[in-house]
């Protein structure tokens, strides 16, 4: 049985939160009783790179719109920091409808702390956002479109507040 994207992504969430309670056990770890030690595992995403038309105007987009900062160029230039938690990492099938357009070879998740907020946000810049209405037990979504087609979802993960 195939589990949906939005599936993986509640489970995510119960997992971030399991993480928090005595006793439960992170991802990666062993097995009690494994006779094996850990694995090296990364601690998170360094950088997410991609091809672009206009690298500078989507920069300068991303920016503006969303708050995401770009690779400095000198110690004094801002740094993008992102919030601790649960993050998405899935490979879809080459022939998925998930991301709009075919062409499309990746689309970007970010969490947002109250979705509402964001889209109003984005639609008074002259950008198209449509919000899901359906509330799901691991938050709601929206997707919107870099102004190179580029697919992006918005996901705010119920209890935001706690991740503030």
């Amino acid at each position: 049985m195939k589990m949906q994207r939005r599936e993986v992504l509640g489970v995510l969430t119960a997992a971030a939160g399991s993480a928090l309670l005595p006793g439960s056990f992170a991802i990666g770890e062993p097995t009690p009783g494994a006779n094996s030690l850990p694995k090296e595992k990364v601690t998170g995403i360094g950088g997410i790179f991609f091809r672009a038309h206009d690298p500078k105007m989507l920069a300068q987009w991303y920016q503006d719109h969303l708050g995401v900062f770009v690779t400095p160029q000198s110690k004094d230039d801002p740094v993008w920091n992102q919030q601790a938690g649960p993050t998405s990492f899935t490979p879809f099938s080459e022939k998925t409808n998930y991301f709009g357009d075919e062409t499309k070879q990746w689309m970007i998740n970010f969490r947002v702390g109250d979705l509402d907020k964001m889209a109003a946000q984005l639609e008074a810049a002259g950008i198209a956002v449509k919000v899901d209405p359906t509330t799901y037990p691991y938050g709601r979504f929206a997707r919107t479109h870099d102004p190179e087609g580029n697919p992006i979802e918005l996901w705010q993960p119920p209890n935001t507040a706690a991740m503030k």
